[in-house]
């Protein structure tokens, strides 16, 4: 199946897990045997499965043919060129492609002054004034080329200018823009842009994004600190007419395979190997050219052999157009997009579907036990019931007294259930505070007010650092919290358990190690791209202050933002089971002692009663069916569970 092929087929599954938990969400309100905190999980699942983006990102030098392995991948089937591509500069700003449902065909476009506000790119998409918008015609290829060049354009401004805006000015064009005779310098006219318009790929929740060369990549930091490391695939673009240059490999060091170890879904493709058919020599020594080219990247980049990709994207594109598929063989390209297919649709599905499988099959076996106590609450009362048939009133008596007994004992039990409810409120709210946003905007302040108050280069090291090591204590008193909350709860579970029969199952805990990952993997780059010497030395104190909350900060919050997010989540789904067994088990008794009552008062509704009870169970174990088929649905659109990757997966990107 080629990689087109899958990511329809992924939406189609995305599609029917979506569909089958939707199902089981109506029945649950249909039959009244779910509550709000159910609804609201189901919600979530449901969102998530509609939100579910899958983002590769190319990165590349200008002029490794970058734009045209991505109209070679996608966009083939319009016959022509979608991205503009020709010698130099093509994309200026990074550019995302996508679809949203319900969005109209544009393109938006943030002006490259935006920069001096100190604002990230992602909260501006939150200020739709801040852009400029075009609308376009998707189904007119002139119209959508037309406003995909505008990515490529330019403007002179000042050295100065220039640098205000986070470019690097260097005379020489080694380590920056180089000016001109008058002392200009061509900066990119946008610094960023989002085209959204109707393709198929897109609208199954495919994200391209494409991005420009060196020094525009340094100079928009949230490339680096968040979509690229989010992005579940990148394809680093070389060319095999150049080889592995000085700034191609600042660009994978610092960009593509920064911090320890290598990064799942990074692919290097070496491009324009069609530069070597030269009609001359024959394919065996053409092919064995480009083996040596390949190992000498594989080399230089330090990663495996099989992780460098040669294609020609030009040809590929072009066999594709004209149906040539001897031409579209040669390119290679159905290697490196097999190489997608398996490295990265398998493992973000199976994250998608371990999370989700998780989540309903929970909720599942929550709704089964209430079920459970319902058909036992039931036949309890119908074997009481049965047990009066021809008893005198002393024993009815008997048994009334015996149900108020059981009442007053549970009663007393909900005295200490209560309590729990105000503990849990207490350590909910000491949990909420360490992992809150407005604990993070008080560690932000008091960070920017040290960088402000210092006056060398080490006091500026040591208030980012001491941010760093802050949110760190944070996460550590929110784990303590999380492991005070679920103990507490377990006790409690066990003990109505055992005291009142309630079937209930210990919370799952919860674990703050993914956002202390991130917090990690932040502090990486962070170290390496804005506390190191020669960018404490070189940048002055205010631009590296706005640096460090324009990037830093703002991928914090958003950690702490998921954080939130997923722990309030857990929160709701701890209490939930035994707040619902509770209700469940006190509205049980109420019944029985009110059946006692009318069979007191009238011995003749005794056998209307039990005709009533076994109706009730007949309910019951009908709906126990629908349950079942319910899961079955949800469990075959989700597919075969994978041994190897049994536990719930995160994906990050979320999140965002």
């Amino acid at each position: 199946m080629s990689l087109v092929e899958q990511i329809s087929a992924y939406g189609d599954w995305r599609d029917s897990v979506g569909e089958a938990v939707q199902r089981l969400r109506q029945w649950l309100v249909r039959n009244d045997v779910g509550d709000a905190q159910t609804d609201l999980r189901l919600q979530y699942v449901l969102e998530r499965l509609r939100d579910d983006k899958l983002t590769i990102a190319f990165v590349a030098e200008f002029s490794r043919g970058k734009s045209e392995l991505i109209n070679a991948i996608f966009f083939s089937d319009y016959g022509d060129r979608v991205l503009p591509s020709s010698a130099g500069r093509t994309t200026m700003c990074p550019t995302e492609l996508q679809w949203t449902p319900g969005a109209r065909a544009e393109i938006r476009l943030l002006p490259i002054r935006s920069r001096a506000n100190n604002v990230s790119v992602s909260d501006l998409k939150q200020v739709p004034e801040a852009w400029v918008v075009e609308a376009l015609d998707s189904d007119a290829l002139p119209s959508l080329q037309a406003a995909v060049s505008r990515v490529g354009e330019t403007e002179r401004v000042p050295a100065e200018e220039c640098r205000s805006l986070g470019f690097s000015v260097d005379p020489s064009g080694d380590r920056g823009l180089k000016p001109d005779r008058d002392g200009l310098v061509e900066i990119p006219r946008w610094r960023h842009a989002v085209i959204q318009f109707r393709h198929p790929l897109l609208e199954q929740g495919l994200v391209v994004l494409d991005t420009p060369g060196l020094n525009a990549i340094g100079a928009e930091p949230e490339l680096t600190f968040s979509l690229l490391p989010n992005a579940h695939a990148v394809l680093f673009i070389l060319a095999a007419d150049t080889g592995v240059t000085q700034s191609d490999l600042a660009i994978w060091r610092e960009y593509v395979q920064s911090g320890k170890g290598a990064r799942k879904g990074r692919m290097v493709v070496l491009n324009k190997i069609d530069g070597l058919w030269d009609g001359l020599r024959e394919d065996a020594r053409i092919d064995a050219e480009i083996e040596r080219q390949v190992v000498s990247v594989s080399q230089m980049l330090d990663v495996p052999r099989s992780s460098v990709f040669p294609v020609s994207a030009q040809k590929g594109l072009v066999g594709r157009i004209r149906g040539d598929k001897a031409l579209v063989a040669r390119s290679r390209l159905a290697v490196l997009e097999q190489a997608l297919s398996i490295d990265v649709l398998p493992t973000k599905q199976q994250i998608i579907a371990e999370n989700a499988r998780a989540e309903t099959q929970e909720l599942i076996a929550q709704t089964r036990s209430l079920l459970n106590a319902r058909l036992c609450g039931i036949r309890e009362q119908l074997a009481e019931l049965t047990d009066l048939r021809g008893k005198n009133q002393s024993v009815i008596e008997y048994m009334m007294r015996k149900i108020r007994a059981e009442k007053n004992e549970f009663e007393q039990g909900l005295q200490k259930y209560y309590a729990v409810r105000t503990v849990f409120s207490n350590l909910t709210n000491n949990l909420l505070g360490h992992l809150g946003l407005e604990t993070l905007r008080d560690e932000t302040r008091r960070t920017r007010e040290a960088m402000q108050e210092s006056s060398f280069t080490r006091g500026l090291s040591e208030a980012m650092e001491g941010f760093f090591a802050r949110l760190r204590n944070n996460l550590e008193k929110s784990s303590a919290e999380i492991n005070e909350i679920t103990t507490m709860l377990d006790t409690m579970y066990r003990r109505f358990s055992v005291e009142h029969g309630l079937k209930l199952t210990p919370p799952d805990a919860f674990s703050t190690t993914l956002y202390e990952k991130e917090l990690d993997r932040l502090e990486d780059v962070f170290n390496r791209q804005v506390n190191s010497t020669l960018t404490l030395v070189t940048t002055s104190k205010q631009a590296l202050t706005e640096k460090f909350f324009e990037t830093v900060a703002v991928q914090a919050r958003r950690t702490f933002e998921i954080a939130n997010r997923d722990v309030e989540q857990w929160l709701r789904a701890v209490m939930s089971p035994l707040e619902t067994q509770v209700r469940e088990y006190q509205l049980q008794l109420k019944r029985r002692l009110e059946s006692v009552k009318r069979i007191h008062q009238a011995t003749d509704t005794l056998e209307d009663r039990v005709d009533e009870l076994k109706s009730a169970e007949g309910t019951q174990l009908a709906q126990q069916a629908e349950l079942n088929a319910l899961e079955a649905r949800i469990l075959q659109a989700l597919g075969p569970v994978d041994d190897d990757r049994a536990a719930p997966g995160v994906d990050l990107d979320k999140a965002a």
